[in-house]
């Protein structure tokens, strides 16, 4: 049996499972497992400017592409402890990432060690596995069950906790008769698929709720042809958005209390049956139950048995992974359509394509400073269908969700539940990593935009190529438009006069500077009607340059985004237009 270290089993174990990138900061206590990626030299290692960022690129690295696994790499202590939050995205969102910390030796856990921290016990309440490696032949058996369980059932993140000395203990492995453990995911029955059907037939006007399950299980395809049997309607969620195009005659919109459409939430509140697939029912897309569940029948299809009847009890629960529901629905929806057993929808769907085509927010404002509806206008007109979009949190990625056009699933990478700022720049190069030849667009307000500024450096050295715009209005706005409720307008401001850029007009930091500081190139756009010629230079220098481009926007400082408390309570805070969407 071959003898190597127990890093040099880890390393093969990775590249045997798919790994070709990491994400990290290295340290004293990681060492010897950066020596094992050295040898082996078939992992890109890309060095973060801070660990939390790592592991965001490697949240956005996974949400690129179907089957990828996000790797990133810290040392022992703050290198760990800095990873909680990006662990807590990836579970959040079902996002499978495997993060590897070093340790002080295992002699030395128990006696308050420089940078030496209990991280499995911190990490085990946002991770599937969180595991401290204490003998190093137990090292191979613990890499091949995080690969196991972030597969499995719920996607989600694993971390691995290794130990100096157990790192450079030798070890018997054979690499090349290593195999991965089966994946487990929970698969629907005929009977459920026909029994949902025979709840749908007795259904006047229903709906398909399509969450990030779908995403997830890569099966956007199969959504869209079961729909399209069925002649039903779909209601993305913000995590599902792209699982059908927008332009498809079933795309119904999304609802919601934010990142949601008039004529979304219109559809839904008039619907009386709805199939969720691979959905939380998270409570930014229901808003209050009453509402929300009124007069409605629903069906719940899940593959964590657990999040059945969470949020409230659905008439009729599966638990199935998404893809090998929509097989048994399009099988069974065919059956039903040979029988003659399948009602014709039309005029539910023509209704709700009249909704679609005219219940629309304005966006083609001209005032400067600029309103950010024409921000988002502008990027639909200059990108193209296969662009991706890269959000996190705010004013921005609501509006963002509000008026923007998605055509493909993984196309809008958004950390969903968590919302962590700074999130967008690091998975955004993630992303980038993942897919070199697509167009990145990354989306944040100045505020997300300089929590992990200094990331934009790791895309100027590694040639991560991507445009970032950043909508300035020197505010927290979400936090901001919240605070009416109380009256106030309070520790939110951004603004101070800026004494080596007056120009600015007391906005705050000089992103363009900062930028061009970090390696990157930027642009600074005051005048809507500069908004195309900036985002198509924008693409040009990234092109050029193979460097991040940000491209600043300068907004008015307050505008407050539809949102409300209930989906059929949103208060629309300016003027709509019943017009066809010129976006």
């Amino acid at each position: 049996m071959p003898k190597m270290r127990a890093v040099d089993a880890a390393v093969a174990i990775l590249r045997r499972e798919g790994i070709t990138h990491a994400f990290g900061v290295p340290g004293a206590a990681i060492n010897p497992f950066y020596s094992a990626m050295r040898a082996d030299g078939g992992i890109r290692h890309i060095l973060a400017r801070h660990v939390e960022g790592a592991a965001h690129m490697a949240e956005g690295y996974t949400r690129a592409r179907a089957g990828n696994i996000g790797l990133c790499v810290g040392t022992s202590g703050p290198g760990g402890t800095d990873m909680i939050t990006g662990l807590y995205s990836a579970w959040a969102d079902s996002i499978p990432i495997l993060c590897i910390t070093g340790q002080a030796p295992v002699s030395r856990l128990h006696k308050e060690d420089f940078q030496a921290i209990d991280i499995s016990s911190i990490s085990a309440p946002v991770t599937k596995m969180a595991m401290t490696v204490l003998e190093p032949a137990q090292v191979p058996g613990a890499f091949q069950q995080a690969f196991h369980l972030m597969r499995s059932g719920r996607p989600g993140p694993v971390l691995i906790d290794l130990p100096f000395d157990v790192q450079m203990q030798e070890i018997e492995f054979d690499p090349e008769t290593y195999e991965p453990l089966p994946v487990y995911k929970p698969a629907a029955t005929r009977a459920q698929a026909h029994k949902i059907l025979q709840m749908l037939a007795a259904a006047e006007r229903p709906l398909i709720v399509a969450g990030g399950g779908i995403i997830n299980a890569d099966a956007a395809d199969l959504l869209v042809t079961f729909a399209e049997l069925v002649n039903v309607p779909v209601i993305p969620t913000l995590m599902g958005w792209g699982s059908i195009p927008d332009d498809h005659r079933l795309m119904a919109g999304m609802a919601g209390l934010q990142t949601s459409h008039r004529y979304g939430n219109a559809s839904l509140l008039a619907s009386d049956f709805v199939l969720g697939i691979g959905n939380r029912w998270a409570n930014r897309h229901t808003g209050g139950l009453e509402s929300y569940r009124k007069g409605r029948t629903f069906v719940h299809i899940d593959i964590e048995p657990t999040q059945i009847g969470r949020i409230f009890p659905p008439d009729y629960g599966v638990v199935s992974d998404a893809k090998a529901a929509l097989g048994q629905l399009i099988e069974a929806a065919r059956e039903c359509h040979t029988a003659g057993t399948l009602p014709d929808y039309t005029p539910w769907v023509t209704e709700c394509q009249e909704r679609t085509r005219t219940m629309h927010r304005r966006a083609d404002f001209d005032n400067i400073p600029i309103k950010p509806q024409r921000v988002y206008q502008e990027m639909n007109r200059t990108f193209t269908r296969d662009v991706r979009y890269v959000s996190a949190i705010g004013l921005s990625q609501i509006a963002a969700a509000q008026f923007l056009h998605v055509y493909r699933p993984r196309s809008w990478i958004n950390c969903g539940q968590a919302g962590p700022l700074g999130w967008t720049i690091p998975a955004a190069l993630g992303v980038v990593a993942a897919d070199p030849d697509s167009t990145v667009v990354g989306i944040s307000g100045d505020y997300d935009f300089q929590f992990l500024i200094e990331e934009l450096a790791v895309g100027a050295q590694f040639s991560l190529p991507y445009v970032q715009i950043v909508v300035n209005n020197s505010y927290l706005g979400l936090i901001r438009q919240a605070q009416r409720l109380f009256d106030m307008d309070y520790g939110v401001q951004l603004a101070f006069e800026n004494v080596n850029t007056p120009d600015l007009g007391g906005y705050g930091v000089d992103h363009v500077k900062v930028a061009e500081g970090l390696g990157c190139k930027a642009i600074r756009v005051h005048d809507p009607n500069m908004l195309e010629a900036a985002l198509s230079q924008a693409v040009k220098l990234m092109t050029e340059h193979r460097v991040p481009v940000v491209v600043e926007v300068i907004l008015e400082r307050i505008t407050n985004i539809s949102m409300g408390t209930d989906i059929d309570n949103v208060v629309e805070f300016e003027e709509v237009s019943n017009l066809v969407d010129r976006g």
